[in-house]
């Protein structure tokens, strides 16, 4: 039987209930087969879909079965009746929506393929694979990840010389963040002193604890203006990943751009808002988090994205490129104060945090002079018990900014009820400290847009929306704040 090499993209979920994404390196057969349903048609297109090279030897490989998902638990009753369904290892579920069930042994005889095409599954696809770093199942593990790390370090460790103590067992990862064969781990482990002595052969050890062929370690973000990430790369020769999020691709660099896991239900968000025919400025596009649901699934006609971290701006064309949306976005380099646009915008995203206020006055320029449009406002919100909030903009700052201020008009609807995009009216679940953030921000972003169009408008908070818990009690929250110029009258 005759392979080629393959890649595919897989998509499976941790134990927390979120996603993962993975890509395997693999073999197809290179005769000729029908297309698999829920990927794209034919094998080229099946091979393209992931992007990561194998890095191990293929004693690791497993032999599977790729076929559609409906026809999953009779593959897995065919080949468990006939034990060659291989436990030891988890089903991938793929982006496309197909499963790859591994089974056992070196190669899976042809009756045994006729018998799951016609018979078990009439009319699916029966494909071939070999997956060459599978995950393993949790019987297998017969512990959690982090458990079978402890166990297996502290043998290596023994065997070293070393003795283990509580502090080493204290100082090892609880979590971690999975890009495909890359692990990258907390910068609150690993602090110890004794580790030092141990490496580079400790990164190995728990490389191959894990699961991965490639090791990173991360810092605080640098404040460099560019959120560069301080990702120290502890093995493997590049930091290059994949992700995918709600069917849109993202390859980037671990070590020169920031991905947030926590960002994934405003993604969703994003994605769902009623965008189509519209023109988006992302004043903060990064790798395209939000530009690409916005063009992708939300139907904007086209996106401006804001950038100046270089890594960032070279991600976000190939994702642009690889997602099928280039034609549709401009991607403006440098700093977003200094942009020449104005007036173009029926939505402005701004994507920063801590706070995106030094955005504000340029989003209030974006924004169409005749019709307006809506600003979704990222912040980080302190919720302290029994503490004043801390706003970045004081009341004689507002003043200072303020060239009309009898005429600031804003429309707050009663008993904390809001709008969302949608216009459709929300009971608010929000905290008092949000709410009050978004009624100072309303009256600084009012100000803004009397200063810079020179008329009166109105705005309105439509919606609050929280995101991820930042820190302890700080929350990361978006303000949908829809922004109209007021008609002249007489």
């Amino acid at each position: 039987m005759q392979f080629r090499p393959v890649c595919l993209t897989s998509l499976l979920p941790r134990d927390g209930g979120a996603h993962k994404s993975l890509s395997w390196c693999g073999d197809l057969r290179a005769e000729e087969l029908p297309p698999l349903r829920g990927l794209p048609a034919g094998l080229g297109a099946l091979g393209r879909a992931g992007t990561m090279e194998s890095e191990g030897g293929s004693s690791a490989a497993v032999l599977a079965v790729v076929t559609e998902r409906r026809f999953a638990q009779r593959y897995r009753e065919y080949l468990e009746q006939c034990e060659l369904l291989d436990r030891r290892h988890r089903v991938a579920t793929m982006a496309g929506g197909a499963v790859a069930i591994p089974v056992l042994g070196d190669t899976l005889p042809e009756p045994h393929l006729q018998e799951l095409r016609t018979r078990v599954g009439p009319g699916s696809t029966c494909v071939p694979t070999r997956l060459p770093h599978p995950a393993p199942s949790k019987k297998a593990w017969g512990c959690s990840p982090a458990q079978r790390l402890c166990r297996e370090l502290r043998c290596w460790a023994e065997r070293r010389g070393m003795t283990w103590s509580a502090e080493l067992e204290a100082d090892l990862p609880r979590s971690w963040q999975r890009h495909g064969d890359l692990l990258l781990l907390n910068g609150d482990c690993f602090r110890a002193k004794p580790w030092e002595s141990l490496e580079p052969e400790l990164w190995e050890v728990v490389a191959s604890a894990l699961g991965v062929q490639r090791l990173a370690k991360r810092g605080r973000v640098l404040p460099d203006g560019t959120r560069t990430p301080a990702v120290t790369l502890l093995l493997g020769d590049h930091g290059w990943v994949e992700h995918v999020d709600n069917g849109i691709r993202y390859k980037f660099d671990v070590t020169k751009c920031m991905f947030s896991f926590g960002n994934i239900t405003e993604k969703l968000r994003v994605a769902s808002l009623p965008c189509a025919g519209e023109v988006v400025v992302d004043l903060y596009a990064g790798i395209g988090y939000f530009t690409l649901p916005f063009l992708v699934h939300a139907g904007a006609a086209f996106v401006h994205a804001c950038e100046w971290n270089p890594h960032a701006v070279a991600a976000l064309r190939n994702n642009l490129e690889l997602n099928g949306v280039a034609d549709r976005c401009q991607i403006h380099v440098g700093d977003n104060r200094k942009l020449k646009l104005s007036s173009v915008a029926d939505r402005v995203n701004l994507g920063l945090i801590p706070s995106s206020e030094e955005g504000w006055q340029v989003a209030c320029q974006m924004l169409r002079q005749e019709t307006g449009g809506i600003l979704h406002i990222h912040q980080n919100v302190e919720s302290f018990p029994g503490k004043n909030l801390q706003t970045q903009g004081s009341n004689q700052m507002e003043k200072e900014h303020r060239p009309y201020p009898q005429q600031i008009i804003t429309s707050e609807l009663e008993n904390g009820d809001s709008r969302d995009s949608m216009g459709k009216i929300t009971s608010s679940a929000t905290k008092p400290e949000w709410q009050k953030w978004a009624e100072s921000a309303e009256t600084r972003i009012a100000s803004l847009l009397q200063q810079v169009h020179g008329t009166l408008w109105k705005t309105q908070i439509l919606h609050i929306q929280p995101v991820k818990s930042y820190a302890p009690h700080v929350a990361h929250i978006v303000l949908d704040l829809e922004c109209r110029p007021c008609p002249v009258v007489g």
